[in-house]
């Protein structure tokens, strides 16, 4: 339960270390809770969504469930966003990579990548039809950081642990583990719209594979910066995933 809490404090703004004084040996355990934590920032970003669709335009309803997710998250895995396009689009070897990747100011490759990602993240949203958008919102959160904390758990860290932000290094979880929150996870695909839907797993996890293969080829692991960047990348994979599905199904009948 302390790991959990770790969790939520970790991956979001929530003031919880107001009411409970969690170890920091905890934050080291928090990867396997990491999917988990996707069903509250997936609800709070769903859920105002679905709301603001009730009242205001789905455009509009977009953008304020998109807020909500960053006043939330404290945009922790947009700055990793950020910085892991600067680091992979100006650095040239994995020393330089990394330490553009370190350097808190934003170049003009995350500046476009962030401005590239907020575009296609509410093109995407706004494209779905606001009575099945909410466990599609949550699936997507749910699933994608899932397969980020599993790739994350079979590369190894490749700074110091006192050159990492938060000071610590995740523990590797053992794989019968990843399993029961894997089956946790999947919850909210069986009140999607449509049971094709879950087909878009597989793009996400060939996309988890292909950002494994290419940070290990780069920098030869991983960095926090690269966890939150793969977590939106293969979230908008899916949600791409979703939409091509429910186009096709739209066009079939």
């Amino acid at each position: 339960m302390r790991s959990l809490l770790a969790a939520i404090m970790m991956f979001t703004r929530l003031p919880l270390w107001r009411i409970v004084n969690v170890d920091k040996r905890y934050f080291t355990d928090v990867i396997k809770y990491w999917p988990l934590v996707g069903f509250l920032t997936g609800t709070v970003t769903g859920g105002v969504l679905w709301l603001a669709a009730q009242i205001v335009p789905l455009e509009v309803a977009c953008i304020l469930a998109i807020i909500a997710r960053i006043l939330l998250t404290g945009a922790l895995h947009e700055d990793g966003l950020a910085d892991f396009f600067d680091g992979f689009g100006g650095g040239t070897s994995k020393e330089k990579i990394l330490a553009i990747m370190k350097d808190s100011h934003i170049g003009c490759y995350g500046t476009i990548g962030l401005v590239l990602y907020f575009i296609l993240y509410y093109s995407l949203l706004s494209s779905f039809d606001p009575a099945m958008i909410f466990p599609i919102v949550i699936a997507a959160d749910c699933f994608s950081k899932l397969c980020a904390a599993v790739m994350v758990n079979t590369l190894p860290y490749v700074r110091k642990e006192e050159e990492s932000k938060i000071k610590l290094v995740y523990s590797k979880v053992r794989t019968f583990i990843f399993v029961i929150v894997g089956l946790i996870t999947l919850i909210p695909f069986f009140f999607l719209k449509d049971a094709s839907f879950c087909f878009a797993m597989i793009p996400a996890i060939l996309t988890a594979i292909g950002l494994r293969f290419f940070l290990k080829i780069k920098i030869g692991g991983y960095t926090g910066d690269c966890c939150g960047a793969s977590v939106l990348i293969i979230e908008q994979v899916f949600y791409l995933s979703v939409l091509v599905i429910w186009c096709r199904h739209q066009f079939l009948f």
